[in-house]
């Protein structure tokens, strides 16, 4: 720590001896119209005090660009406003002198273009997209690094929101409003995505760390219910990121160093005559620092990883813009089980193998915009993604002494061999395209149109040998079963409309159709899915907004091609799933919203989630794909059908206090009740149903003529997951934890807690700034448990309960400049 010990010293005399400096930086960016992207003019721009009197501002021009000059360093509350359209107000922007801001803002027109006529102003939070009326909200990058606990990641960052939980401290799954992590969509720019995380494991959509640097995001929005329906292929929420354009003007640089990894960013105009710009991030991690300083990671295994990501952006003639963009990551880990010592935790593996993992994934894409005149706006991008998983297990053949015991020798086991036992991989290449149209036919009436388009390619390839344990001798190993092999394509194709409409001054309509169609089967097609929103402005800056829709989804793509014994020709075995059709929901949402003051918000939601043709197990069990989708195992259930249903249903509470007067605070509260049915009938609760979450957020700015010290805490509460009576002789046989079929779900492991503290240091100098941060995760360090899981020790025991990481400080050094 002697070296962290003298970065802090070198920061403290940097701000000691440029005390008397005051350190400007410029903001500027964009004004467009919200539905058609043009640029408007004579827009007014001002920098807002405290108590809400402009201290510096402008106008835009005829491009709809504006520049602020001369801006102090610190968080600043922004007003954006031209007769006509709907007020934004920007709350904590946050002014670094290392480089400058760059703020694109797009305005919705008002019902009525009268002066001197009040309407509503769009505000932080607000989702960008404007079919939206419930469980929708805009987050930034600053928040992602703001809150405590989140460790810059989207992921993390969402599972503070009403309905959204975590619960685990070694993945970034969430759960929304009790469904799988599966039913999370991820799209950017348009197209969707595959799960982007380092060490992902096939049908999740969360991993350990991410893999988009939040450096490349822009404000993104995020959905929990009941969403519009340009989003298909979800049923439980929506990640729907934007990348930000580097920086056309000036270039700029940041480099980072901390236990998650070293990490750079460069930016800058690659013709400042055009504007065009590049954008290019790049990180590799090595976390053998955490296991020198003695920090529990759930394993001794030193995971590895690298991510990179890229934009380069081109004006074109008549507003029109292309981009090229990408990003992408691979990261290792080998769990190597015969050279940990006796005492040594392993979280992520099972204890009687060497395990050897390799995960990958990119996506490249070019993006299209263009105004085609001052109501409509084309919108194109055109990707390809691809992941791949590899996994190697060589089995250990310990040595036993005379009473049955494993030999231990310099505090390890004494291996006699090795045998292989396991080699998969699983590969996914996906060409997307995501075209719309927006036409704004009046202020009161706007049409959305388009196609999204994702046409698979897959190979799964997976062989075993089962293990056979008998009492009092060696295990034997069985002959090796092929329980994936294929090569396929198939398209999936959701096209869709959406209609905003004003029906007065104080109510909007917005209602959509949208269609899902999967070629692999017959059975994978949706031909309507109905959407709804209607949203009542009751005055005295209050609220109330209804909403319903019907939404589906494929399934985990690997589940399709799952069989026994695939390459036996004297096995029946074939693909046991190939016909499984689409999971279907209705969402039903109610919600209020209250402006309690100029920085003050509360939110209250109320819905109702009905789950249908969900795949369970053919013959009779508790089997549902409704409790898959999380953790490092994949699942092989046996032949399923679309029998199965569910029910959500739930209250949340929002209150918020934007950031202002140095401070800011966020408080969220579930409560909600998440079951299920499999193929025996009985009503169970699912996985994730903790019953309840809570999340309470508040954070201090402490500000000096150039430095300022902030200071946050957060505290969570989730009710426990779900399990039940583990079958042993099963479980033993299949080398993983199989539940009792009839118990399933009729034990809970205690309720999960963690108290977080952020602490960062700003220190701004001319044209450079230093920040130097530590997340205390689990400050307390709470032991809470994770899950049962299979884990065969030399002594014959082999189920056990596995905790949650303990404290984890996690720690960086930034200089942008």
């Amino acid at each position: 720590m002697k070296y962290v010990y003298s970065l802090l010293f070198y920061t403290v005399l940097l701000s000691v001896s440029h005390a008397q400096a005051v350190f400007t930086q410029t903001v500027r960016g964009r004004v467009l119209d919200k539905e058609s992207k043009y640029p408007l003019n004579d827009v007014s721009v001002q920098l807002l005090e405290t108590a809400g009197s402009s201290v510096l501002g402008t106008t835009t021009d005829s491009l709809g660009r504006y520049r602020i000059p001369n801006v102090p360093v610190g968080r600043r509350t922004i007003r954006i406003s031209r007769i006509g359209y709907k007020e934004a107000l920007l709350n904590n922007i946050v002014i670094d002198a290392g480089r400058e801001t760059v703020l694109d803002v797009e305005l919705e027109e008002a019902i009525t273009e009268l002066t001197g006529v009040t309407v509503k102003a769009q505000r932080t939070g607000d989702a960008r997209n404007e079919m939206a009326v419930v469980s929708a909200r805009q987050f930034t990058v600053d928040e992602a690094e703001r809150y405590a606990g989140s460790r810059g990641e989207p992921a993390r960052m969402a599972s503070n929101f009403a309905g959204v939980q975590g619960a685990d401290d070694s993945r970034n799954d969430i759960v929304i409003r009790g469904n799988s992590p599966s039913g999370v969509l991820w799209r950017v720019e348009g197209v969707s995505i595959p799960n982007p995380n380092h060490f992902a494991i096939a049908g999740t959509t969360g991993g350990p760390v991410s893999i988009i640097s939040n450096k490349m995001l822009a404000n993104s929005d995020f959905f929990t219910g009941a969403f519009p329906a340009e989003y298909g292929n979800g049923i439980a929420g929506v990640f729907d990121l934007r990348l930000r354009n580097g920086n056309n003007e000036k270039h700029q640089r940041m480099v980072q160093f901390g236990f998650l990894g070293t990490e750079a960013a460069l930016e800058g105009p690659l013709s400042r005559q055009t504007g065009s710009s590049y954008f290019v991030t790049y990180r590799y991690a090595n976390l053998w620092l955490f296991k020198k300083a003695g920090i529990d990671i759930g394993t001794q295994a030193i995971p590895t990883y690298q991510d990179a990501s890229f934009r380069l952006n081109f004006p074109l003639k008549n507003n029109a813009r292309i981009a090229l963009w990408g990003f992408g990551g691979t990261s290792t880990i080998d769990l190597l089980i015969s050279q940990q010592e006796v005492s040594d935790r392993n979280i992520f593996g099972q204890n009687d193998r060497d395990q050897y993992y390799t995960s990958r994934m990119a996506v490249a894409g070019l993006t299209y915009e263009k105004p085609l005149n001052p109501r409509t706006f084309l919108k194109a991008t055109l990707a390809v993604s691809a992941n791949a998983q590899d996994a190697n297990h060589n089995y250990l053949f310990f040595q036993y002494d005379a009473n049955g015991l494993p030999v231990v020798e310099n505090n390890r086991y004494k291996i006699l061999s090795k045998a292989p036992i396991l080699d998969y991989r699983f590969s996914e290449t996906k060409p997307s395209l995501a075209a719309s149209f927006n036409h704004k036919f009046s202020p009161r009436s706007t049409l959305k149109a388009g196609v999204n388009t994702d046409l698979y390619a897959f190979h799964f390839l997976d062989s075993a040998r089962v293990v056979m344990l008998q009492t009092g001798s060696p295990a034997q190993l069985g002959p090796w079963q092929y329980r994936w092999d294929s090569r396929r394509t198939a398209l999936l194709l959701q096209p869709y409309v959406q209609w905003r409409v004003n029906l007065s001054e104080r109510l909007t309509l917005s209602a959509g159709l949208t269609s899902l169609y999967f070629s692999l089967n017959k059975n994978s097609f949706s031909p309507v899915e109905p959407r709804a929103g209607l949203a009542w402005d009751l005055g005295n800056r209050q609220k109330l907004s209804v909403a319903a829709g019907l939404h589906s989804q494929i399934q985990p793509t690997y589940t399709y091609f799952y069989g026994e014994d695939l390459r036996n020709p004297q096995s029946l075995s074939k693909l046991l799933n190939q016909e499984v059709g689409l999971t279907k929901s209705w969402h039903y949402v109610t919600a209020y919203d209250r402006l309690l003051g100029r920085n003050l918000r509360l939110k209250l939601e109320a819905y109702y989630q009905r789950l249908f043709s969900v795949p369970v197990e053919e013959q009779r069990s508790s089997f549902s794909i409704l409790n898959t989708g999380s953790g490092f195992s994949r699942v092989f259930p046996g032949k399923l059908v679309n029998t199965g249903t569910g029910r959500n249903y739930g209250a949340e509470l929002t209150l918020e206090k934007f950031f202002s007067d140095g401070y800011y605070f966020l408080v969220t509260g579930s409560l909600f009740d998440a079951k299920y049915k499999g193929s025996d009938g009985v009503l169970r609760n699912t996985d994730f149903n903790g019953k309840y979450a809570f999340n309470a957020l508040f954070a201090k700015e402490f500000t000096f003529r150039k430095t300022s010290l902030n200071v946050g805490a957060k505290f969570t509460a989730v009710g426990g997951r779900w399990y039940g009576p583990v079958d042993e002789a099963r479980s033993q046989a299949a080398q993983e934890i199989i539940y009792q079929s009839a118990g399933r779900n009729t034990l809970q492991f205690p309720d999960y807690r963690r108290f977080d503290l952020k602490v960062d240091y700003k220190i701004n100098r001319k044209s450079l700034t230093h920040t130097i941060a530590v997340d205390l995760v689990n400050l307390l360090g709470i032991e809470n448990i994770l899950t049962l899981s299979y884990a065969p020790q030399p002594d014959g025991s082999f189920i056990k309960r596995e905790y949650q990481l303990g404290f984890l400080p996690v720690f960086y050094y930034r200089v942008d400049f």
